[in-house]
């Protein structure tokens, strides 16, 4: 890994894909309303730092849960983002990653660094999965073990979706 942002992002994706397997495991929580708005959630806010850390060709597409009538499809959309998120990373320059774009939500907008923005898309990501394990449990299911020492300790291994 090049940078400590390749390893979060490597980390988000992994983490990302065991939650969705655990889900998948307790067919409760599929259908969980609290689980499934949350999932929408990380997956739109990952879109959306891919979108704000690449090129901005085309306008944001600006997703509603609605668009995703089934839970596999809300998957994809995870799994597509967080591809696109570590693949977009690694070919970034140093330079890229310390220039710096503007998160237009915030009033007034704010204006950090790509690298900033990568971070932020990471450690949201992570907070919503604890979350989602607490809700999952609740529900009867196991939670993964998704600590970032954890995939450490097991030796990065690439998310299985």
């Amino acid at each position: 890994m090049s940078s400590y942002i390749e390893e979060l992002l490597a980390h988000q994706e992994w983490a990302d894909a065991e939650h969705w397997r655990a889900f998948e495991a307790h067919g409760g929580a599929l259908n969980d309303k609290a689980i499934r708005e949350r999932t929408f959630h990380i997956h739109l806010v990952q879109h959306a730092f891919l979108w704000m850390t690449g090129p901005q060709t085309t306008p944001f597409a600006l997703k509603k849960i609605e668009d995703f009538p089934a839970m596999a499809e809300l998957k994809e959309y995870g799994r597509e983002g967080n591809a696109e998120l570590l693949g977009n990373l690694k070919s970034f320059s140093l330079e890229r990653l310390e220039a710096t774009i503007t998160i237009p939500w915030f009033q007034p907008p704010l204006t950090i660094s790509r690298r900033h923005a990568l971070m932020q898309a990471a450690m949201h990501s992570h907070y919503h999965r604890g979350q989602n394990a607490t809700r999952l449990r609740e529900l009867g299911g196991v939670p993964p073990m998704t600590d970032f020492i954890v995939w450490l300790r097991d030796g990065r291994p690439a998310a299985r979706w």
